[in-house]
């Protein structure tokens, strides 16, 4: 283990704001948790279909809840914190007038709306048309948020003086600083990735986006400073005022990070809302063509992802329509409904005896491409609940070992071990299915909070604790847990997958696209 550059301890607080919940978590300079404070979010809200919005008084509301908890359990004073870090979702969008103050509630990165009025391309068009980006560069603009607030909320895009990140907002608030992460940047923004930073005043994106460079905050890299803590922040969330303010990048980033990837043989997956599938690479490798490789959360880097966009949201989507009995059984133990599901899991063989299902819940952009749908095929009259809820998981993982092959060609190199966080990574079965459907290894970090981790290990190499993220890594994060495949099941789930599962997107992409024609739906 690495020599910290000082013997006394170094506390770090992460700001970790998911989907579903933030949470606060003290965290020292071995990786260890000494403290959480956590606060789910408040559901969003929906004013038409496809609309998802949360007002910016409810981020600071939950951060203000999950502080007040984390002091009423934690033996580490506020005082004691050596700096403090933040990671969000990615995506999540807000318009701030020139007094910074929120014009309207966030754009959520679930919102669905489209923008039909588009900025003009000019002969760009006929460019993108040529290279084959055509299609793409048409959903980037439709999917912008800033276009289709243009062009629907005028009078609010003209007030925008500041178009930011959830990230970007919370900065601001911390320490009165519009500063943002170059590690958070992702999404329908004027962003050079492979640079790095914003686009060149040349860069196609600024005529496909309503944006204008006035707009946006300024920029740091991951582990650098955005500001001292202010006095009306640190009074609300219980902190010294002038506390250190440390970038850190997206909740996606840090989770690699916090799962120690750092190259791109080791694949790094996250079973959250969204389950993708990440490789680190020195170098810009787009995951495929047209998609960019997004920053790391350390360094000069580059991830490479998969994303399945309704990933472990689909245990959820079973827990509400058909988990009724372990929510019940959950209530009156006293213990989360999805420890429940773990025996539902061992009650079915692997394969699911049959049942195979891909998990396209959200359509694509190119593959799946936007007429896909979710797909379950195989019921026979032997297929109870079970199997419907293993089907689930089974499928989630053999998309994710799909992406995980177009990113080994891409990256040239093959993939040797994966890392694996996230809601869904709490569970063992789930654990070794993946193993076996990958036949890989699987190592799981010490902790589930592995994007809060990542987060304070940029913070402790950005207050030089340790002289570079590998050091870091090796002192902050284990890896005590680890699931080897079954080599029967192995080779049921690689026969299944082959002849199976690969196939099943090119055989219905026809019927999805007649389901599109006749009822309109997905857009």
């Amino acid at each position: 283990m690495t020599t910290l550059a000082s013997s006394k301890p170094t506390y770090i607080l992460s700001i970790d704001f998911g989907t579903q919940s933030v949470r606060a978590i003290i965290i020292d300079e071995h990786g260890n948790i000494l403290a959480k404070g956590q606060q789910p979010m408040p559901a969003y809200q929906t004013t038409s279909p496809g609309f998802a919005e949360l007002t910016a008084a409810s981020y600071w509301q939950a951060l203000q809840q999950a502080c007040q908890q984390l002091w009423q359990v934690s033996a580490i004073p506020a005082s004691a914190l050596a700096a403090m870090t933040l990671t969000t979702q990615r995506g999540t969008m807000f318009c701030l007038d020139k007094d910074k103050k929120p014009l309207r509630p966030a754009i959520i990165w679930l919102d669905q709306r489209q923008a039909s009025q588009l900025p003009h391309l000019g002969w760009r068009r006929v460019l993108f048309k040529v290279v084959g980006a055509a299609a793409i560069v048409r959903r980037f603009q439709t999917r912008a948020p800033s276009n289709w607030l243009a062009s629907n909320e005028p009078a609010i895009w003209q007030q925008t003086a500041h178009y930011v990140l959830l990230s970007g907002y919370l900065s601001w608030r911390l320490t009165g600083e519009l500063t943002d992460c170059t590690a958070a940047q992702v999404g329908y923004l004027p962003f050079n990735f492979k640079r790095q930073r914003w686009a060149s005043r040349f860069s196609w994106k600024w005529r496909a986006l309503s944006i204008q460079p006035h707009q946006l905050p300024r920029l740091v890299a991951a582990g650098e400073p955005i500001g001292k803590l202010c006095a009306e922040a640190a009074a609300d969330l219980g902190l010294p005022a002038g506390l250190s303010l440390l970038a850190a990048g997206s909740d996606k980033a840090c989770e690699v990070l916090g799962c120690g990837g750092l190259t791109p043989d080791i694949g790094c997956i996250s079973y959250g809302t969204t389950a993708t599938i990440t490789t680190v690479n020195s170098r810009y490798v787009e995951p495929q063509r047209w998609l960019p490789a997004y920053p790391a959360a350390h360094g000069n880097a580059y991830t490479s992802e998969v994303m399945i966009h309704r990933g472990f949201w689909l245990v959820s989507w079973f827990k509400e329509q058909f988990g009724l009995q372990e929510r019940q059984a959950a209530t009156e133990q006293g213990i989360e409904p999805e420890q429940l599901f773990d025996a539902l899991l061992k009650a079915v063989p692997a394969g699911s005896m049959g049942l195979m299902l891909q998990p396209y819940w959200s359509p694509g952009i190119t593959f799946p491409g936007p007429e896909a749908k979710g797909a379950m095929i195989g019921f026979s009259d032997v297929h109870e609940r079970a199997h419907v809820y293993r089907a689930i998981i089974e499928g989630l993982v053999y998309a994710l070992k799909e992406g995980s092959e177009r990113l080994q060609r891409r990256n040239g190199q093959p993939i040797q071990t994966l890392r694996v966080s996230g809601g869904g990574a709490k569970s063992v079965e789930v654990l070794q299915i993946t193993a076996n459907v990958f036949n890989l290894p699987v190592e799981r970090p010490h902790t589930h909070e592995t994007s809060a981790l990542g987060a304070a290990i940029s913070a402790m190499v950005g207050l030089g604790r340790y002289p570079d993220h590998p050091s870091a890594i090796a002192a902050m994060c284990r890896l005590p847990q680890r699931y080897l495949p079954d080599p029967v099941n192995a080779a049921q789930y690689q026969r299944l997958y082959r002849e199976v599962y690969l196939k099943m997107y090119r055989q219905l992409q026809p019927l999805y696209n007649k389901i599109r024609d006749i009822t309109g739906y997905p857009t």
